[in-house]
């Protein structure tokens, strides 16, 4: 039976779109110094405190940070427009950063600080810049699933062999966007029609990612739709190996979708230089290293090899989908909601 969950924040977001009135109050040009800059960051504080430290202790400059999901700080700056405090934005993914440059709300980020990372994984405007990928995938439960007989495409998904033994997170923010990137794939209709198929197929349903990967190493469910760090996450939490395989599906398949977390600067900001510092050190070589093997996360510059056992970023046979346009997620949660996963 399909559990029906509550819809995220996200569904918010759209609403605050159009009715957020913004004013610019400065140059993305200016270049003010200053030994303290605000961060909203939708990076856990666990995790990401540690890098800002580092910086701290590297440069003097203060970080006051202010931790959040990443759709509640986008949709809080949105609120706040021109007066928001926030010198920087971190964000977990692209949607969400994605709504504040749809609303103007972004410096154009200078080239000589982003030039090291790949175009893909940039706003073309470059209103913001990737720090680290997330590439989605099928896990699986190699002791149930023979290698050989893993899904190689989404549509295999909604064959009657897999019901009820697939896990999805259809609230998760992860998911959202892979629903959204199809939207750009394939059209409206025909990811409704891939939804409701789906939906037929009795799919076990979780609120978190890390959920289907512990079910799957249970033998709950053989396969599930989760971003690849997961299973690393879930075996380091539990201290050994899980029988839990990360999975791809063939090139250019819609499930291969790479989303990224992201940085944007503020047009507001009166801390332009620092902010760029703070970009500068976590696009720095030693800081992305620490990301791979810390969030077991992709970097997403070239020099910098990927999470061990993973495939090299440019062997991922990504989509070809605009991370730009991952924000508005309005017509995605309606379908979501039209085919019964919400």
């Amino acid at each position: 039976m399909l559990k029906k969950t509550s819809i995220l924040t996200w569904l918010l977001l759209p609403l605050i779109l159009t009715s957020c009135a913004t004013e610019n109050t400065s140059s993305n040009t200016e270049n003010n110094s200053t030994t303290s800059i605000t961060v909203y960051s939708g990076r856990n504080e666990k995790f990401i405190k540690p890098f800002f430290d580092e910086f701290e202790k590297n440069t003097g400059i203060k970080i006051s940070a202010r931790y959040g999901d990443s759709a509640e700080l986008a949709a809080q700056i949105l609120e706040e427009g021109a007066n928001s405090p926030a010198d920087v934005f971190l964000s977990q993914d692209a949607g969400a950063i994605g709504a504040i440059a749809a609303n103007d709300l972004l410096s154009i980020l200078n080239s000589s600080s982003t030039s090291v990372v790949l175009d893909k994984f940039k706003d073309p405007n470059s209103y913001w810049v990737g720090i680290t990928g997330r590439a989605r995938v099928l896990a699986y439960n190699p002791i149930l699933v023979d290698e050989t007989r893993v899904p190689k495409s989404i549509d295999e998904l909604t064959n009657p062999k897999w019901k009820s033994k697939i896990g999805i997170a259809p609230t998760n923010s992860s998911f959202q966007s892979f629903v959204s990137a199809m939207l750009q794939v394939r059209g409206e209709a025909a990811t409704l029609t891939w939804l409701e198929e789906l939906v037929a197929n009795d799919p076990q349903v979780f609120e978190k990612n890390g959920q289907i990967v512990e079910a799957i190493d249970a033998k709950v469910i053989e396969v599930g739709l989760v971003n690849h760090y997961y299973v690393y996450e879930i075996s380091k939490s539990k201290g050994k190996n899980i029988d839990v395989a990360n999975g791809y599906f063939e090139a250019g398949d819609v499930g291969n979708l790479l989303n990224v977390s992201a940085l944007g600067i503020l047009k507001t900001s009166q801390n332009i230089d620092s902010s760029y510092q703070l970009l500068d050190f976590l696009l720095s070589k030693e800081s992305q290293v620490n990301f791979v093997e810390q969030s077991f996360e992709y970097s997403l510059i070239s020099t910098v090899n990927p999470p061990i056992g993973m495939p090299k970023l440019d062997e991922l046979q990504i989509p070809n989908v605009d991370l730009a346009n991952l924000y508005d997620l309005k017509k995605t949660q309606d379908l979501l909601i039209s085919s019964g996963l919400l």
